[in-house]
């Protein structure tokens, strides 16, 4: 599926991103993980920024796209258990959708290239084969003659 690239594009994108900003402002990495209760800000802060980045571009490449997914899911529900379900009892679930709208989109873009795998254009292949797109490698039909005795193709 050539479409897949776009997903891994979007998803990754977004992560790479993400993961970025948690370097760059402090409001968005150290300070925000401190507010909302993450323990040790100072050191969870640059590791889920460096698995943001790191899987992100994973996913953008289409380098073992299905295990890269994995620690994705992880942060990606850390956030939505830490500042999302508090929204929800504070602010509302109109709220709460409206800043969910993007955390959503990750989850289900996540476990889409967790079933489907990196697609057309991923760098990790096997043997002409996708290892993570779960295609099946095509059956080469041998020909008659590669089986008569004393052929070319009989075992050579």
């Amino acid at each position: 599926m050539r479409a897949v690239i776009l997903i891994r594009i979007l998803v990754g994108w977004v992560f790479v991103s993400e993961g970025m900003q948690k370097f760059l402002f402090p409001a968005l990495g150290v300070d925000r993980f401190g507010k909302i209760g993450i323990p040790d800000p100072h050191v969870m802060a640059p590791v889920v920024g460096t698995v943001e980045i790191v899987c992100g571009a994973m996913v953008i490449l289409g380098l073992w796209t299905r295990l890269a997914t994995i620690p994705l899911l992880a942060v990606i529900a850390t956030a939505i258990v830490t500042t999302r379900i508090p929204m929800l009892h504070q602010q509302g679930v109109w709220a709460m959708l409206h800043e969910a709208r993007v955390d959503c989109s990750m989850v289900l873009g996540l476990v889409f290239l967790l079933i489907a795998g990196g697609g057309a254009f991923a760098l990790t292949r096997s043997q002409g084969r996708r290892i993570d797109s779960g295609e099946k490698p095509e059956k080469r039909r041998a020909s008659f003659e590669e089986f008569q005795p004393g052929s070319r193709g009989a075992g050579d």
